[in-house]
């Protein structure tokens, strides 16, 4: 059966998730209700601004179900903002800023600097054949790693591509490129 995945559809670049998901085999749904939660084999939680994700799920009433579903187990990948929004722990979080949590990291936001800071670099990906184009803008990093979690790359000597089961997060927006192996990777896990 081909697997419904949901993409949280709060912020970020929802409709290039919804390509990738489709060109390797998946159906994909948007998310902004708790009810658009029922029925799916995954989610992607899209880059973006991590504070508006944060404010936005809590005013649609989506947080709490969210961070339900997640420790029931649906298989979630995140990437940038969606990396931070899965993350256990938060440095450099603003205000009453959550996560949704899941993954045991530590993750800094902004890391990377800021929007001038933006850049792009190949990486190597664990699980994936041959270099990965990965697309860094206003990117976080990973600065604990828990027992569980596998390091699939790093950049500047910090993890940016990182999985705990069936957790996949990413610093970078592999949406941005037309390179679809790394949404082939979550898919393949579900």
């Amino acid at each position: 059966m081909t697997p419904l995945v949901g993409v949280l559809a709060l912020q970020g670049d929802v409709v290039d998730h919804c390509r990738a998901l489709e060109a390797v085999g998946a159906r994909s749904r948007t998310v902004r209700r708790p009810e658009e939660l029922t029925g799916l084999d995954g989610i992607v939680l899209p880059g973006g601004e991590s504070t508006t994700i944060d404010k936005l799920s809590r005013r649609f009433g989506l947080r709490d179900p969210l961070v339900d579903a997640l420790a029931a187990g649906l298989p979630a990948y995140g990437s940038c903002a969606g990396m931070i929004m899965l993350a256990d722990e938060l440095l450099d979080g603003l205000g009453d800023q959550q996560t949704f949590g899941g993954l045991d990291v530590t993750v800094r936001r902004n890391a990377f600097g800021r929007q001038v800071d933006s850049f792009e670099t190949d990486l190597d990906v664990v699980g994936i054949e041959g270099p990965l184009h990965a697309v860094f803008i206003r990117a976080p990093w990973v600065e604990r790693v828990g027992a569980g979690v596998e390091v699939l790359a790093s950049a500047a000597g910090h993890p940016v591509a990182v999985r705990q089961g069936r957790l996949l997060a990413t610093s970078f927006h592999p949406e941005a490129t037309a390179d679809t192996r790394v949404h082939a990777l979550f898919v393949a896990g579900l």
